[in-house]
């Protein structure tokens, strides 16, 4: 049996204004300057659907390394332009531990 990790799922749209390139270009340096900097990130990916909302899905080796990337989240540059980009009132956040 594997160890449990730890699935964050954030849902979104951007906000009305930003471009879907812009948004990219901002996610990619979150995945790049940030996301992959952090202790225990096994894996992000991001995913757009059909109908304009987005998904960014995170690994994590466990909740506390989860938890700890939340202060750096709304500190460091790269999420805080990611954010900028994003309608806040769409965001949902679920956190779930797989079972295999």
């Amino acid at each position: 049996m594997l160890a449990p990790v730890v699935v964050e799922i954030m849902t979104f749209r951007l906000r009305p204004g930003a471009s879907e390139a812009e948004f990219l270009a901002a996610d990619g340096r979150v995945q790049t300057e940030f996301a992959y900097q952090q202790a225990g990130m096994v894996r992000r990916t991001t995913a757009r659907g059909a109908d304009g909302d987005w998904v960014v899905v995170d690994l994590w080796r466990s909740a506390p390394d989860a938890d700890a990337c939340l202060d750096g989240w709304h500190r460091d540059p790269a999420p805080r332009a990611f954010m900028a980009l994003v309608d806040e009132a769409t965001v949902r956040v679920q956190r779930f531990e797989t079972l295999d």
